[in-house]
């Protein structure tokens, strides 16, 4: 039975074709044309491909970049170098207007590394029990610059607790005296 509604339907799929004028049966004949070869594409995959390869070249200058740092160790400061660096942070306070401040951050600054340095109470003691108990240390480095420290922490307690102000000419001689005391007791850079 399908098959003969199949053939019923070509057969009136066929029939209409009649009622066409013969003109029309013409053209369709020459609508009918061969395959087109390819068309050229426009250049709307530049951008795309030009995109893509700069993204492929930073990725590979970025890996590169990451291997070669992370090769090179960084090398670990010293304590001097560390106290050194600490120092030069305290130049900007080296005005008469912040002589006290100057004159706390330097004095901490020393004797923290002093305290590092050689394992000697520095910080929780007055200047004059330090500098006493430097008589007492077998330490050379310690005992040979016992004049400098004393001068120094000096000079600091009266800008600190006598709210004496200093001149710039003495901030610095103040801080030169830190650095010279840093750069001779300091330990040996570690390459």
């Amino acid at each position: 039975m399908n098959a003969h509604i199949g053939a019923s339907r070509s057969a009136i799929g066929i029939a209409w074709l009649a009622f066409l004028p013969a003109a029309t049966l013409a053209d369709t004949t020459e609508d009918i044309r061969d395959i087109r070869g390819p068309k050229a594409l426009s250049g709307s995959w530049v951008l795309p491909a030009a995109v893509a390869t700069a993204i492929f070249i930073a990725l590979c200058v970025y890996i590169v970049w990451r291997r070669r740092h992370r090769r090179l160790p960084r090398r670990t400061l010293t304590l001097s170098e560390r106290t050194l660096q600490r120092l030069d942070g305290t130049r900007p306070l080296m005005r008469p207007e912040t002589a006290r401040a100057f004159g706390i951050a330097a004095s901490e600054l020393i004797r923290d590394y002093i305290e590092q340095r050689f394992n000697v109470a520095a910080t929780q003691r007055t200047s004059e029990e330090f500098l006493q108990g430097l008589l007492q240390v077998q330490n050379e480095a310690l005992a040979s610059h016992r004049l400098l420290l004393a001068q120094f922490l000096q000079q600091c307690d009266v800008v600190k607790f006598a709210g004496d102000s200093l001149a710039v000419t003495d901030m610095q001689s103040l801080f030169d005296s830190a650095r010279r005391f840093v750069l001779e007791t300091g330990e040996a850079a570690v390459p």
